[in-house]
């Protein structure tokens, strides 16, 4: 493998194709696709300036790395990923890849970065902005702060643990989806989707959990949340108090209290069972 250090690159294109590269202490400044077509590089502790670095590539190592905010739509179409101890500062960082491992980055414009990606583990991560993570498969999420408006949007397979996240409308027309140790924060969380189950999380949402087909909480805390598990099917053992309940379809539900639970025969109330030491 050849290795070039403290290189400048300029022009589009600069190592279009490139194989069998280690590139360390380099600035990749003025061009587009400096890497496009490449397969089996290192880059380290090195900087990108302009827009499409990464697409189309394949065998990719990149650690310890700055994506400067014009390095736009950076990693595209792209597979076998690796990305380490980077600060990303650009948006839609991530489209269309297959096969990535992401740990220890900071995404800070994260606007339409990590969609429509497949086979991804994310840890480690902090990242802003809307719309994190849509239509993807296949993710293992662990220790990931988010603060971001509808994420995990259409998303298939997904397993996260040990999170934050503040989003409104967070994990909405999913299928399979496994929560555990997590704070999550947010308006209308989990609308139409199927097979979602927290363990061991606190939630905060108005309007939470509507409109979802075997949802599970187990060991879950409901904090500030409102007019929750509306036209769902729902089995739910809840830590404390609820502050409401509204029109939940099926199943079980069972708390310290439900402070206002509200069947006014939209659904048919005898098909879910309500359990509480006082219902206020």
């Amino acid at each position: 493998m050849q290795t070039l250090k403290q290189m400048r690159f300029s022009g589009e294109r600069a190592l279009f194709g490139a194989k069998n590269l280690k590139i360390e202490n380099s600035v990749f400044c003025d061009g587009e696709s400096p890497l496009k077509e490449s397969s089996d590089i290192i880059v380290q502790n090195s900087k990108f300036e302009w827009k499409y670095p990464f697409w189309y590539a394949k065998n990719i190592e990149i650690s310890n790395c700055l994506f400067d905010e014009i390095a736009r739509a950076g990693i595209w179409y792209s597979q076998n990923l690796r990305l380490s101890d980077c600060v990303y500062g650009a948006p839609k960082g991530l489209r269309r890849v297959k096969n990535a491992h992401i740990e220890n980055v900071q995404f800070t414009d994260a606007l339409e970065t990590l969609w429509h990606c497949e086979d991804i583990v994310l840890k480690n991560i902090s990242a802003k902005g809307p719309y994190f993570g849509l239509d993807c498969q296949n993710l293992e999420i662990q220790n990931l702060n988010l603060f971001g408006d509808y994420c995990f949007d259409g998303c298939k397979n997904v397993k996260i643990k040990n999170s934050k996240l503040l989003s409104k409308d967070a994990f909405w027309n999913c299928e399979n989806i496994l929560i555990e140790d997590c704070f999550i924060a947010g308006e209308y969380f989990g609308w139409n989707s199927k097979n979602v189950t927290l363990k061991n999380c606190k939630i905060e949402s108005l309007q939470g959990f509507c409109y979802m087909q075997n949802l599970r909480l187990e060991n879950c805390e409901l904090i500030n949340t409102t007019l929750a598990f509306e036209f769902s099917d729902v089995h739910a053992q809840i830590i404390g108090e609820i502050d409401s309940v509204k029109n939940p379809r099926s199943g079980l539900i069972k708390a310290a209290k439900i402070r206002e639970l509200i069947q006014d025969g939209a659904t048919d109330a005898s098909k879910t069972e309500i359990i509480t030491e006082l219902r206020a």
